[in-house]
């Protein structure tokens, strides 16, 4: 029989939980429910929202056409323009942004004043969308040490260092090692979530000791994309799938022991499905 090795990190972290909850709360007792993009990066979860008459609004316009209902605004956090709108507007809003990403907003809101943000992370996240939103002055976003060496600071100001609470521990690492080197001012401050880091070093310790290792989140998902990179670089073969669906037998005769983990926008219902299946099918 396989031996299953699964990460005590996999699934939802704090801070998803609390958004999850939440939502599905409001769902019980609003009659007019939106979210402003999806509350989390799952689609399974955001299906039974929708279920339950939860509707996603992906752009302002769509705020700016309510005129009633209660929105959530997203885990991922959004701009101060959006909270702005909101309120010039008169609506009903309900935040459930990550508490991580919450204080990411405050730094960059205070010291965007006097400095240049630099956001280590993806510029297409809607995470990241949300801390640039929250800058007095255009911030700048790196995804590696490339982008890294050929910085120049704007105007010759100096730099403030965060990064999206999923970023790659690893790779901030080298990034922070070119700043330190640079001749101007450079404040840093890791905002990667320790919920983040720990999924990431349990999953590398994981994958670096099985014959297959199992990934599992949803496609858009920004922190088990990482999550995947790390084990594929420990475990030759490692699958990234978003639901037990998606999963094919391993049935050579070389697989003894499976690592599973998960990103943290993963319900625990679905880890579950995964283990009964290897059990039964690997």
């Amino acid at each position: 029989m396989v031996e299953i090795r699964t990460a005590k990190t996999a699934g939802f972290c704090f801070g998803v939980r609390q958004a999850v909850d939440k939502a599905f709360a409001l769902a019980e007792t609003e009659k007019e429910l939106y979210t402003y993009g999806p509350v989390i990066h799952n689609d399974e979860v955001i299906q039974k929202l929708q279920e339950k008459g939860v509707r996603i609004i992906t752009e302002e316009d769509g705020l700016r056409a309510l005129t009633s209902g209660t929105v959530i605004l997203r885990s991922h956090g959004v701009s101060r323009s959006v909270i702005e709108l909101l309120e010039e507007k008169g609506l009903h809003y309900v935040d459930v942004t990550c508490p991580f990403v919450k204080r990411i907003h405050e730094i960059v809101w205070k010291e965007s004043a006097k400095k240049q943000i630099v956001i280590c992370g993806n510029i297409s996240h809607p995470e990241v969308e949300g801390i640039m939103g929250w800058c007095r002055t255009p911030a700048v976003v790196l995804s590696g040490e490339e982008e890294a060496l050929a910085f120049v600071p704007r105007d010759g100001r100096s730099v403030c260092v965060v990064a999206q609470t999923t970023f790659n521990h690893k790779k901030f690492e080298k990034i922070l090692e070119i700043f330190c080197k640079k001749s101007y001012d450079v404040s840093i401050v890791n905002t990667i979530c320790n919920a983040t880091i720990a999924h990431q070093t349990e999953a590398k310790e994981i994958a670096s000791g099985v014959d297959a290792m199992i990934v599992i989140g949803d496609k858009k998902s920004s922190n088990t994309r990482k999550l995947f990179e790390i084990c594929r670089q420990e475990c030759d073969r490692t699958v990234f799938i978003q639901t037990v669906t998606d999963l094919e037998p391993m049935q050579d005769g070389s697989i003894h022991t499976v690592g599973i983990t998960a990103g943290a926008s993963t319900p625990n219902y679905i880890i579950e499905e995964v283990q009964k299946y290897v059990r039964r099918e690997f």
